[in-house]
């Protein structure tokens, strides 16, 4: 008879989630996506709230598409103005060397958060994985983003650029003679910080001096000719 009643209870707690007569009701949580388990912040035994108007309720899991990742940044304010939504990123994983996935952003926090003095502006991107690797939430990133681009132009490094004193303009000396040089202005365009786009002054054929920026100016009628090499 008690092997019956035990049957009939289990019946009407599957049918119904709880048995006549019993403090204790089974609750099946269905998640809303399909996704992998991330997390459960919560053991057996642990008190479970229901979410409601006055409380968040209690996580029980943390699940996430990882087919679909979420890039999280910050960029400072003196570079944030040159960022908008849908511009293309490059993210690099410090768990996966030499290999780069696309993005794009899409997010760009309209308030900045001041972190040791400097304020930072919060951005998220969406990454386009591949096959390849299985990526991880939680991997740290970073996101190259590139607000100019230029093709097919002339380019300088930066260290054989000189800068006139008075005017700051920038300068270089070309060679027009054996060991016999002429200081020539020119513009530049955009720089990546190393190499930087001439607009005019110079051309691919000018040989260019190499100087060395440690080495202090000789005075008295000195000359700087022998701290420079020849470059073209």
């Amino acid at each position: 008879v008690q092997d019956l009643e035990n049957a009939k209870s289990d019946l009407q707690i599957i049918k119904l989630g709880s048995a006549g007569g019993s403090s204790l009701a089974n609750t099946n949580i269905r998640a809303t996506v399909t996704g992998t388990v991330l997390e459960i912040p919560v053991k057996k035994g642990d008190q479970v709230i229901q979410a409601n108007t006055f409380n968040a309720g209690t996580t029980i899991a943390t699940i996430a598409n990882l087919n679909i990742m979420i890039f999280e940044g910050k960029v400072d304010e003196a570079e944030v103005g040159k960022l908008k939504q849908d511009i293309p990123l490059v993210v690099t994983l410090a768990a996966i060397e030499d290999k780069e996935y696309a993005a794009k952003l899409k997010f760009i926090a309209p308030k900045g958060i001041e972190e040791g003095g400097a304020v930072q502006f919060k951005i998220e991107g969406e990454v386009y994985l591949d096959d390849e690797y299985f990526v991880r939430a939680g991997y740290s990133a970073n996101a190259s983003i590139v607000t100019e681009r230029r093709d097919s132009v002339i380019a300088i490094s930066e260290a054989l650029l000189q800068y006139d004193l008075k005017t700051k303009e920038p300068y270089v000396e070309v060679e027009i003679g054996e060991q016999e040089f002429e200081k020539r202005d020119i513009e530049l365009g955009l720089s990546d910080g190393v190499n930087a786009e001439v607009l005019s002054g110079v051309t691919k054929e000018d040989k260019i001096k190499i100087w060395n920026k440690t080495e202090p100016e000789k005075r008295g009628g000195g000359t700087l000719d022998d701290d420079f090499e020849d470059k073209k």
